[in-house]
């Protein structure tokens, strides 16, 4: 018996310094001082040093560990390992690993955490939002763009040229803005509450494309030439990768380049033959410079002894003979520029390569890397800016419709609506300024910017079906007055798009995060790569022995979170979060440990069986979701009204987290294994559940509600109460309709009716005349009865002027429409129309040149003509 207990004491010590990640030395000096005191009380004898000897020796001992050990590991590790492929390699090196790493240790550093700079606007920048974007978000009207034009304004495309909106990455030493990627994040978000074909518009050039491209790659000439151009609008760029037979298979793209000579200008220099089609490629109708990917060949040793070179990024000008470009593609009615790029035979000298020569074949490391910067900015901001202004309008609907004689949202299913788009519009700008932060500081994060753009185009799709369920017939019926039905059409557009969300979902987010995430197996899979035996099996003894120790260790920390469900681990705050964080902590030995596991059993076909590494990729998104909700509500001085939204975030996130752990458990596909592991991880089922009634009600009630809890929701949003701005007639509706309620109660209390609240400027009328009010308050009355039908009402039109020919041709058709009652509500076209000139007026352009296909393109640099 004392045995036993002294045995079971050695086994406590092993477990605490594995929990606590120390290392072979401490772990090694800490059992043997528990071995001598057992010892001295007669608990061990001979016999148990022995054996204790027999393993410790081998295993600390590197020599042997390696010859009897690390050498048959790593035989057996290159027989169920798959090669990697070219493009792979490619994909996981470009990249860093930032807070992700964190979150798959096993042990996330949550001061390290928060010491994480908060992202901040400079002066300039917020001056550019304040001014530039608040200018062009006046000129807008929506249903000019959408159904009439298929395209923004002369103006408006004037402006953003003169204002540089297409040159916020662009160094200032070349004439742009050199905004940091939280400011890009910012103006994207203010831009797409606005307009889609507006936010796509200026976020593609200030993405992944020829400006990003050629300032971390391009030739001095390359960068002197084309990026002063860009800055200006001279140069509209696109870039070209999706094909027919390769969508979010880039890299299997079929488009080629030959290496031959040829005639340019005059004179024979050495170039490629091009032969590519493209589809999808956003602005390449209106492009003047062209980006394009395809995969050079050099048969004849032109350049070197490599036959295939690779996938290669070149600046192809609008002007090359041969290049088909300018028709558009039609995108769910949301018209942004966007359309087929296509060319054969197309002779072009090798100076067109970005960074000349010498980046051939280099094009995939290039992209990936400005990838994983632009898929953490461009789409999740623009769907975070779509959130925070559909959250606001929604809740102020609910506010100003009424049935049954109260307002809408004070129904419970619409109460449950609210709460999913208010807690989903807190979290979405979350990650986008923790996201943002980590670009600022440097980082290329490849995973998180793939979970940044699938979880958060996912969430603005259920923000916007539940927004429709809200607004009912107002939200079907397109015209000037309907600020939600294009974003309904168009929000499949950011499902597909930058890679499509199910491959994101399905390979890309496990796939990378558990090579680069993972502290070991990147290095496993290096070091079984190295040609060197002697180097081999030294670092491949090193990985997989440091790899078996973070695997014993995330054993005891997810047995220790089953046992006592984390209340024991520390959290850095002591409030109402610390729970979140106690349970994060353990999620993330439980997402290191079933991954250590699954990669065990499952060896190299793991990536095979997408929906597993789908559900462990939805463990890893959703603490790091949980992780930005957590930082923001830091950042902003744990301000206590807005914790309904924080508890509704993290509830969700955990709750989510959980599903996939359960999902992933019952479908393991050796269910012995699955069994022990869900006695490891989960053997009292799950621990959180859906958001709760009570925090729906809460987030539902603020969104309804003039607040400084809302207005930090909305904040950096177009939300100006001015003529023509939809969302700042609701926000001014709502005012004057909650000003107004205590009014209407008074005053049916003094008649001693029961009225339903409509008509308030009739009732108005009346009350002034007995003396109920005052002429203030009748004139506040009819303000608010105003701004309520314009808020309930839905355009109609004149069937003509719903013909495609007919509309083409009248360039003004909300100016006829009518509204159920057009003497109380005011015609917003007229009003847009009004602002827009006004706006017009305050900007600095003079001229009217867009920059469509009918114009002629730039010359190119006479340099690139006659250089090889």
């Amino acid at each position: 018996m004392n045995e036993l207990l002294w045995l079971l004491i050695v086994l406590a010590v092993y477990g605490v310094t594995a929990y606590k990640q120390t290392s072979t030395q401490t772990t090694l000096i800490a059992i043997s001082v528990a071995m001598v005191v057992g010892t001295a009380a007669d608990g061990f004898g001979i016999i148990a040093w022995i054996i204790f000897a027999i393993i410790v020796i081998p295993l600390s001992y590197a020599p042997v560990r390696r010859d009897f050990i690390s050498k048959r590991l790593l035989a057996f590790y290159k027989s169920v390992m798959p090669e990697m492929s070219t493009t792979e390699q490619e994909a996981i090196d470009a990249g860093t690993v930032w807070w992700d790493g964190d979150l798959f240790s096993g042990k996330p550093d949550w001061q390290k955490f928060h010491a994480i700079s908060q992202a901040r606007l400079t002066a300039e920048e917020q001056a550019f939002l304040d001014g530039p974007c608040e200018v062009v978000c006046r000129m807008v009207d929506e249903w000019q763009i959408n159904h009439v034009d298929a395209d923004l304004s002369d103006e408006i495309w004037q402006y953003l040229k003169d204002n540089k909106f297409f040159a916020m990455i662009i160094k200032k030493e070349y004439g742009g803005l050199a905004f940091s990627a939280f400011a890009q994040s910012r103006v994207l978000q203010k831009l797409a509450g606005v307009s889609a074909v507006l936010s796509s518009t200026v976020g593609v050039p200030n993405s992944l494309g020829p400006g990003e491209l050629l300032q971390h790659y391009g030739t001095k000439e390359q960068q002197d030439y084309y990026l002063p151009r860009l800055a200006v609008g001279d140069e509209i760029p696109c870039f070209a990768l999706t094909s027919p037979e390769a969508g979010s298979d880039a890299g299997a793209i079929p488009d080629y380049g030959i290496v031959c000579k040829g005639q340019f200008d005059g004179k024979e220099v050495l170039g490629m033959r091009l032969t590519f089609s493209k589809r999808y490629i956003t602005l390449a109708p209106v492009a003047t410079v062209i980006g394009l990917a395809f995969k050079l060949q050099d048969p004849d040793g032109l350049l070197g002894d490599t036959e295939d070179l690779g996938i290669t990024c070149a600046l192809i000008p609008r002007d090359t003979k041969g290049l088909d470009c300018g028709r558009r593609h039609f995108p769910l009615n949301v018209p942004f520029h966007n359309g087929p790029v296509r060319g054969k035979d197309i002779f072009v000298p090798l100076s067109y390569i970005i960074g000349g020569e010498a980046m051939a074949g280099k094009g995939w490391r290039m992209l990936m890397e400005c990838l994983s910067v632009g898929r953490c900015i461009t789409l999740p901001s623009s769907a975070a800016g779509g959130a925070k202004s559909l959250a606001l309008a929604t809740g102020a609907y609910s506010r100003i419709r009424r049935q049954f004689r109260m307002p809408i949202g004070q129904m419970e299913g619409v109460e449950e609506m609210l709460g999913r788009i208010g807690g989903n519009a807190y979290l979405m700008d979350a990650v986008t300024s923790l996201s943002t932060a980590g670009v600022d500081l440097g980082q290329k994060p490849s995973v998180i910017s793939a979970i940044c753009k699938y979880h958060l185009t996912e969430r603005m799709r259920q923000i916007v079906n539940d927004s429709m369920d809200v607004h009912g017939g107002k939200g079907i019926c397109l015209g000037p007055n309907n600020y939600l039905g294009r974003a309904y059409q168009g929000v499949p557009i950011s499902i597909t798009v930058e890679g499509a969300n199910i491959l994101t979902r399905n390979m890309m987010i496990f796939g990378q995060g558990a090579m680069r995430c993972h502290p070991f197996v990147l290095k496993e899979i290096y070091a079984s790569q190295m040609k060197d035996k002697d180097e081999q099996l030294e670092s491949f003894d090193e990985a997989v022995f440091g790899h078996i120790r973070f695997a014993i260790s995330n054993t005891f920390r997810s047995i220790w979170f089953s046992l006592s469900g984390g209340r024991l681990s520390s959290a850095p705050f002591k409030d109402e979060t610390a729970k979140y964080y106690r349970s994060m902590q353990g999620y993330s030995a439980n997402l290191a440990l079933l991954t250590d596991i699954s990669m065990g059993v499952l060896g190299g076909s793991l990536k095979r069986r997408e929906r597993l590494s789908a559900r462990l990729g939805d463990i890893l998104s959703n603490l790091y979701l949980g992780s930005a909700v957590l930082k923001r509500f830091d950042e902003q001085g744990r301000n206590h009204d807005d914790l309904p939204f924080v508890h509704w975030a993290m509830q969700d996130c955990l709750s989510d987290l959980e599903e996939a752990l359960d999902d992933f458990l019952r479908n393991f596909p050796n269910p012995v294994v699955g069994f022990a592991m869900r006695a490891l991880v989960l053997p009292f089922g799950k621990r959180y559940t859906a958001p709760s009634d009570v925090i729906e009600h809460k987030i539902a009630h603020i969104l309804q509600h003039p607040n400084s809890t809302r207005d930090r929701l909305g904040y950096g949003q177009y939300l100006t109460q001015e003529e023509g701005n939809l969302m700042g007639d609701l926000e001014l509706t709502l005012l004057n309709i909650v000003k107004c309620e205590p009014l209407f109660d008074k005053i049916c209390k003094k008649l001693g009716e029961k009225l339903p609240m409509t008509n308030l400027d009739t009732l108005a009328e009346r009350a002034l005349k007995e003396g109920i009010i005052s002429s203030e308050e009748a004139d506040l009355m009819k303000e608010a009865e105003a701004g309520r039908l314009r808020t309930i009402n839905v355009d109609d039109f004149d069937n003509q002027e719903l013909l495609m020919s007919t509309s083409s041709k009248v360039k003004k058709p909300a100016a006829k429409r009518k509204t159920a009652n057009k003497a109380k509500a005011e015609p917003t076209s007229k009003a847009k129309a009004e602002s827009a000139s006004k706006a017009k007026a305050e900007s600095t352009s003079k001229t009217k040149a867009k920059p469509a296909t009918k114009a002629q393109p730039k010359a190119k640099p006479k340099a690139e003509k006659t250089e090889s």
